[in-house]
C-alpha cells in the first residue's frame, strides 16, 4: 500500500500504479466472476469487467426489464447470462449485487452454492453488517470480500469509459483461502477504481447510509427546498429561486469545488460572497451537527436498517414508494428544474 497524508492524518491506500491490471488479471486469471443482479451496480461492474479480460458472466431472474437490459449490453443467454442459480454454481466468485431486499430474499439460493473456496464479494455491508436480521451468514471456507465504489454504477461505467476511475473502500470480511486480499484489490482493480482506501464492512454501511440520508441526498434535498421555499414565500419567481438554489450549485460551483476544493471557491469568489459565507457557515454548522449525530446513531444502531427492512417487505411497498417519488418529481422546485434544463445552451 501506498501512504498519502490526508489533511494531516496518514493512511494507507491502493493504488493502479502499484496494483495494476495486468497483476489483477494474473490474479484472477482462473476465476469465473458471476454478477448477480442487474441494477444499480451490476451493469458498470460486470461490463467493466468484461472490457478488461476478465471471465465474467451475470446471474439475474429471466424475464424482467433488466434481463432485457443485459441482452442489450452483450450477455448471451445460455453462454454468458444465466439465471441466478445457474450462475451461482459456474461462479468461483459471486458478486452479490442485489439490492438489500433481493439478497434476502435470494440468499438460500446463493448459500447452498458457496462451496469450499469461492469468494462471496459485495459492494455494500449491509448484509453482513446486520446479518442477525438479514440472514446472511456465509460458510466459514469462503472468502467474504467487499468492494465498494464511491458513486453510482452509472458513474463507475462513465468514468471508466472516460479512462478514469471512481474511488472504492474495500475490506476482507473473511480470509478462507489466504488469498482473499489479493482477490479484493484485482476485483476492485478490475472494475476501474480510482484509488481503493480501507474499511470494514460494519464501518462502509454505517458511512453509506449516513450519506444517503445526509449530503448524497436527503440533506441536500431538505436544504434545497428549504431555501427554495424562502425564495418564494418572500416574492421570488420559481425560475429566480430555482437558478439561485439549485441551478449555480450544480451547473457552476459544483463541478468547481469539486475539482478544487470548497477552500478554492472561498478564495475565489467576491468579498461580499466571502464575508457572508464565512459569517454564516458556523450557524448551518450548528443547526446541523446535531441532525447528523442522530441520523449516525439511528444507522449504528441498526435502526434505519430496520425501518428498510420491514418496509421493503410490505407487499404494497412499491406502490407507496412510487406515490412518493411521484410527489417529488411533481413539485415546484422539481418541476421548474425540468424547464430549466431544457433551456441550458448546448455544449459545443
Amino acid at each position: 500500500m501506498a501512504k498519502l497524508n490526508f489533511g494531516g492524518v496518514t493512511e494507507e491506500v491502493v493504488t493502479r500504479e502499484e496494483f495494476p491490471l495486468e497483476k489483477a488479471r494474473e490474479v484472477l486469471k482462473n476465476d469465473t466472476i458471476a454478477i448477480l443482479g442487474y441494477g444499480i451496480q451490476g451493469p458498470g461492474q460486470s461490463l467493466n469487467l468484461r472490457d478488461n479480460g476478465f471471465n465474467v458472466i451475470v446471474g439475474q431472474r429471466k424475464g424482467g426489464k433488466t434481463w432485457e437490459k443485459a441482452v442489450a449490453d452483450g450477455w448471451v443467454p445460455g453462454e454468458t447470462l444465466f439465471d441466478i442459480e445457474e450462475a451461482c454454481k459456474k461462479a468461483t466468485i459471486i458478486e452479490y449485487l442485489l439490492s438489500d431486499a433481493g439478497q434476502i430474499d435470494q440468499w438460500p439460493t446463493v448459500k447452498k452454492h458457496l462451496t469450499k473456496g469461492k469468494a462471496l464479494y459485495y459492494s455494500h455491508g449491509f448484509g453482513i453488517t446486520f446479518q442477525d436480521r438479514t440472514g446472511e451468514v456465509p460458510p466459514t471456507d469462503v472468502d467474504v470480500i467487499l468492494v465498494a465504489p464511491k458513486g453510482s454504477g452509472t458513474s463507475l461505467r462513465t468514468m471508466f469509459l472516460e479512462g478514469r476511475g471512481l474511488n472504492c473502500s474495500f475490506a476482507v470480511g473473511q480470509d478462507a483461502t489466504g488469498k482473499a486480499y489479493e482477490r479484493t484489490i484485482a476485483l476492485g482493480v478490475g472494475i476501474g477504481a480510482g484509488y481503493l482506501f480501507e474499511t470494514t464492512f460494519k464501518r462502509e454501511t454505517w458511512s453509506d447510509l449516513t450519506g444517503e440520508r445526509g449530503t448524497l441526498m436527503g440533506a441536500i434535498q431538505g436544504l434545497l427546498l428549504a431555501q427554495y421555499e424562502t425564495l418564494r414565500e418572500n416574492g421570488h419567481t420559481p425560475s429566480e429561486a430555482f437558478n439561485e438554489t439549485v441551478e449555480e450549485l450544480t451547473q457552476s460551483l459544483g463541478p468547481m469545488f469539486g475539482e478544487k476544493g470548497m477552500d478554492w471557491m472561498y478564495a475565489n469568489c467576491s468579498t461580499t460572497a466571502q464575508r457572508g459565507a464565512l459569517d454564516w457557515m458556523g450557524p448551518f454548522h450548528d443547526a446541523a451537527k446535531p441532525v447528523f449525530e442522530k441520523l449516525y446513531n439511528s444507522v449504528k444502531t441498526g435502526h434505519e436498517a430496520q425501518v428498510s427492512i420491514d418496509s421493503n417487505s410490505k407487499p404494497d411497498y412499491r406502490e407507496k414508494l412510487n406515490a412518493e417519488l411521484k410527489a417529488l418529481h411533481e413539485s415546484e422546485m422539481w418541476q421548474t428544474g425540468q424547464t430549466v434544463r431544457t433551456l441550458r445552451p448546448e455544449r459545443n
